[in-house]
């Protein structure tokens, strides 16, 4: 072929590919489509960002408001974000606004809201909208499983409760659904299903796994369903697909393909029913932790000769107990908030062995209190609850902060919404409020 046909014809090829997948669902690498980001794990894409904050912190691009009571997450997608919320008459609203400037797209009804919980009682859906393609499926407090056009108009709903005997954990259904391929992978807490799967498009029941409870103590007060607070991940264990789901009593990996319960790790579950963070896998390993009497513990996976997996703890340890907060691994360090409702701190462990590499407790005044974790272009993001926003470079050594700046308008309740980093900004949901920051290096 002649050189310039070759290169014209190259050129043409990769302008069509690039076209494609601007067209492609989720093909946008510095989106946030789901809860956690991407990849699940709370990991961004993106680069090209701000490596150190100015002392003011990074500029505001836009607040949005009108977004009803709630710590609903943020996801974001081909230019929309969408986010959840109860009005004044206790109804639940999913909310798309524009991505560009935060003005409103449209609202959708999920269904009833209110404020299900015990002491602290918090109002509005608890989920973070999954988006998939042209489709987006979005989970309220009270159990409604909603399908919505990523427009605004109802494709169908479920209701964990109704449809398949659910349980509702005390403080409402919490979990983000995951969508693994036409699954939709959920955790209804019942009897007969403490974890399904869906057939996405039919919303057909595909399997049930019932888990047997893990130890638990005498707190009738606390409920009785199978689910937790957590949200399910996908590994790919010796060519296997499992489900991994921290739920009420205890962790396991579910098969994909029959809903088979593989194995399980009670140690890393509270005896509280509060477990909250989602697991994270790497290199055949799971982590999951929990606050309260819980703590954090690694297993390795392995085969057995039989066919079955062995869940074998590496290590556990009471110095990450994380509420509510996630964790990052990266680069062989763990990062994480240690604590309960006591209060807390950033931690950063040795991922292979516990061990603590410092300690957020034991630094000058204490300057990182327990908070959320989002990791974005070697930086970490931690939003702590009650408000203060930090820039944090990882670092197995020591702490080393980039960046502070508070949070305004903050209302009264705890800042437990999880920092999201979608396409050069940084987003912020406080209650009814939405603050949109511009995180981008110019």
């Amino acid at each position: 072929m002649h050189k310039q046909t070759a290169l014209r014809f190259s050129l043409t090829t990769l302008l069509a590919f690039s076209l494609y997948l601007s067209f492609v669902p989720g093909a946008r690498a510095d989106d946030w489509p789901q809860w956690q980001g991407p990849d699940r794990n709370a990991v961004s894409r993106e680069t090209g960002l701000l490596k150190v904050w100015p002392k003011e912190g990074p500029p505001l691009a836009w607040k949005a408001d009108g977004i009803g009571k709630g710590m609903g997450g943020i996801a974001i997608s081909k230019g929309r974000i969408y986010t959840t919320g109860d009005d004044d008459d206790f109804t639940a609203w999913l909310y798309a606004l524009n991505e560009s400037d935060g003005k409103p797209a449209w609202k959708a009804k999920i269904g009833r809201g209110g404020n299900p919980g015990n002491m602290m009682k918090p109002f509005g859906p608890r989920s973070t909208a999954t988006i998939d393609g042209d489709q987006l499926y979005i989970l309220s407090q009270q159990g409604d499983l909603v399908c919505f056009t990523t427009d605004g108009k109802e494709v169908w709903r479920l209701n964990y409760v109704k449809d398949f005997g659910g349980i509702m954990p005390v403080w409402g259904f919490a979990e983000s659904p995951l969508i693994d391929g036409d699954k939709i992978i959920c955790t209804p807490g019942a009897q007969d299903a403490t974890l399904m799967a869906i057939d996405k498009l039919s919303r057909k029941p595909i399997w049930k796994c019932p888990v047997p409870e893990g130890p638990t103590g005498d707190r009738g007060f606390l409920g009785s369903s199978g689910a937790a607070y957590a949200s399910v991940i996908a590994i790919d264990f010796e060519g296997e697909r499992q489900y991994v789901q921290l739920t009420a009593t205890t962790l396991v990996g579910i098969s994909a393909s029959d809903g088979k319960l593989r194995w399980r790790y009670d140690r890393a579950s509270t005896t509280h029913r509060i477990n909250c963070s989602t697991p994270i896998y790497h290199d055949g390993m799971v982590f999951a932790a929990s606050a309260y009497d819980g703590g954090g513990g690694l297993v390795k996976l392995s085969k057995e000769s039989s066919g079955g997996i062995k869940a074998e703890e590496v290590w556990f340890t009471k110095k990450m107990q994380n509420h509510h907060g996630g964790v990052i691994l990266l680069d062989g360090c763990l990062y994480g908030a240690n604590g309960g409702n006591g209060g807390g701190d950033l931690i950063c462990l040795d991922f292979k062995t516990g061990s603590v590499l410092w300690d957020g407790r034991s630094l000058p005044g204490r300057p990182t209190p327990k908070g959320s974790l989002t990791l974005a272009d070697g930086r970490l993001y931690y939003r702590t609850e009650k408000g203060a926003v930090l820039l944090i470079e990882p670092s197995p050594k020591e702490y080393l902060e980039r960046g502070r700046f508070e949070q305004p308008e903050r209302t009264r309740d705890p800042a437990w919404p999880h920092p999201v980093i979608a396409n050069g900004k940084l987003y912020l949901r406080d209650q009814d409020l939405l603050f949109c920051y511009d995180v981008k290096a110019r």
